[in-house]
């Protein structure tokens, strides 16, 4: 039972690292995607800024206003499903195809063990 533990543990510091890429990824995106340095900037900076304030004021474990049900789901989609979008925009689709497979390996295990 103490390996099945550890392996949650495990699944819980996978989702951290998928929200932080997340971050990377949309800040990737606007530096690449736009024209001109300071659209560039605004972009790569604000994308992710948006989201983790979003995150954070809606998603995190310590959420101010937490979601659950349904409109969580629907969060979860759109924070885990724009860095997709974007690595496929960036024609990086080995890597949007990689992330995509972790986030939704994650997100089953995140359900099935209540997590």
């Amino acid at each position: 039972m103490e390996n099945m533990e550890v392996i949650k543990q495990l699944n819980l510091g996978v989702r951290f690292l998928l929200e932080i890429l997340a971050l990377i990824i949309l800040g990737y995106w606007g530096f690449k995607t736009q024209h001109g340095t300071i659209l560039k900037v605004v972009i790569g900076i604000g994308a992710p800024l948006l989201l983790a304030v979003i995150w954070g004021m809606f998603g995190a474990p310590k959420a101010q206003f937490g979601l659950r049900g349904f409109p969580f789901l629907f969060l979860e989609l759109i924070v885990f499903g724009l860095p997709f979008l974007a690595l496929l925009v960036t024609e990086k689709t080995t890597l949007a195809s990689l992330y995509g497979v972790v986030v939704i390996l994650n997100l089953v295990f995140i359900k099935i063990w209540k997590q």
